[in-house]
């Protein structure tokens, strides 16, 4: 089986990859870890898959890293697996109204990869194997800070995190069909810009314990 972790930096990933089990990474012949870095937003992101699509074909990609979240009951530094992707910034504002590609009629809302103007992962129940709690994200170029607009996005979508690149792992697996799972450790609050309030290193640490957990449990029923 052939693993690829992925995040759009390279901190993100890291300290797994300094701590990986050797036995991952050249010694099994059952499972190989590889890691990529995809680099930041969508547009970079999706060139990224598809050229790790085509050129690597994976069993299963595991995109990690940190995110934001609209739910201030979530604890900083919890690690969330995502069920659903929404796009977030693709569209218009019309008299304070925000409309996606939907609404304006440029796309299908269950046309493929889409079912219902979402891009949910149809592999999350097989591959969940720590149990993480799942929650509905949406993939924004720029980090929402606007009152307005967050609450915007509250009314429209009900995400429970917002990503920079996740609507992109989610629309490229789809189309080719990989297996894919998309692990968040929560860094920040949607909104809050004093970073001095961030949990940034605290929230990739628990994120590279979540990631070696779980290669270790993917690779025992393997």
């Amino acid at each position: 089986m052939r693993v690829i972790i992925t995040a759009a930096t390279v901190g993100e990933w890291m300290p797994s990859f300094v701590q990986l089990n050797g036995l991952y990474s050249g010694e099994s012949e059952r499972m190989k870890v590889q890691f990529y870095q995809s680099g930041v937003g969508m547009l970079a992101s999706a060139v990224a898959f598809t050229r790790l699509a085509i050129e690597d074909k994976p069993d299963l990609v595991i995109q990690i890293g940190i995110a934001g979240s609209f739910n201030q009951k979530l604890a900083l530094g919890k690690v969330v697996v995502v069920n659903e992707e929404i796009l977030g910034d693709t569209g218009v504002e019309e008299a304070g109204i925000w409309k996606d590609i939907f609404d304006l009629k440029l796309e299908k809302s269950s046309y493929h990869p889409f079912e219902k103007r979402k891009l949910p992962n149809p592999w999350l129940s097989k591959y969940n194997l720590l149990q993480l709690l799942e929650v509905n994200a949406i993939t924004i170029n720029e980090i929402s800070t606007n009152s307005n607009r967050i609450e915007m996005i509250r009314k429209k979508y009900n995400p429970t995190i917002e990503t920079m690149e996740g609507a992109a792992l989610h629309y490229v697996c789809r189309e080719t069909n990989i297996p894919f799972l998309q692990i968040r450790a929560i860094s920040n609050y949607i909104g809050e810009r004093d970073k001095s309030k961030w949990k940034i290193n605290h929230s990739i640490e628990q994120l590279n314990k979540t990631v070696l957990a779980y290669l270790e449990k993917l690779y025992t029923i393997k």
